[in-house]
């Protein structure tokens, strides 16, 4: 997989594609995560990539000239198949979006920035706008590296042991049962004995029943249509 990231600060991203999971996938050539700084396409002098808004309205608009020309200049290389726009109105960020995504040879994706992007960006070069929540960010990039980081931990052999995130919350549609490990005893709180017994058919409905449970809980919208 190839994720081209377009970002006003890269710098923000470095830390978090570089370490875990994800920095054994790059270093283990999974992946490759290429973070690109639209200031090399920035009009002018002081390579300016952002602008007043058309109308008065307070903040800076990322222009449409530099995106577009660094975009065109990577679909020259291949082709993608989505161009993400992180925004806070996209679709929201979920295990099934993060699964079809896991599955794509290249991606790129957008960080907005300042008051967001001009519009005919948005119209004509951006395939998917994806949200992860519904609240307001500084930037696009932290928003960016959970989706890398979340598409990333799906590519086989990036986790130690593959199986293990099919048993991560969301996956099957309920949030993950509780998990416990050494000591079977501390400061007087128990692991549950279903736990210790050995038995796989009974640790398994113990977890599910547990999953349901705590869905029921703590995500009661997941249960819809159970």
């Amino acid at each position: 997989m190839r994720i081209d990231i377009l970002t006003v600060v890269p710098e923000l991203l470095e830390s978090p594609l570089s370490h875990s999971i994800v920095g054994r996938a790059i270093k283990n050539g999974l992946v490759d995560i290429r973070v690109h700084s639209l200031r090399e396409y920035g009009l002018g002098p002081r390579q300016t990539v952002d602008d007043y808004c058309y109308g008065g309205d307070a903040g800076m608009v990322l222009m449409v000239e530099p995106v577009f020309r660094m975009i065109e200049d990577l679909k020259k290389e291949r082709d993608y198949d989505e161009v993400i726009y992180m925004s806070p109105d996209g679709e929201i960020l979920n295990q099934g979006i993060s699964n079809e995504l896991s599955l794509k040879e290249n991606i790129i994706i957008l960080c907005g920035h300042y008051k967001g992007i001009d519009e005919r960006i948005r119209e004509h070069l951006i395939t998917r706008e994806i949200s992860v929540g519904d609240y307001v960010v500084s930037g696009g990039e932290i928003p960016a590296a959970i989706l890398a980081d979340s598409l990333v931990r799906l590519l086989p052999g990036a986790l130690t042991d593959e199986t293990s995130a099919l048993s991560d919350s969301f996956q099957d549609g309920l949030v993950s049962p509780p998990v416990y490990t050494r000591p079977a005893e501390f400061n007087g709180w128990k692991v549950p004995d279903v736990l210790l017994s050995g038995n796989p058919k009974l640790i398994r409905e113990w977890q599910d029943n547990q999953a349901i449970e705590r869905t029921r809980q703590r995500r009661p919208g997941l249960l819809k249509g159970k």
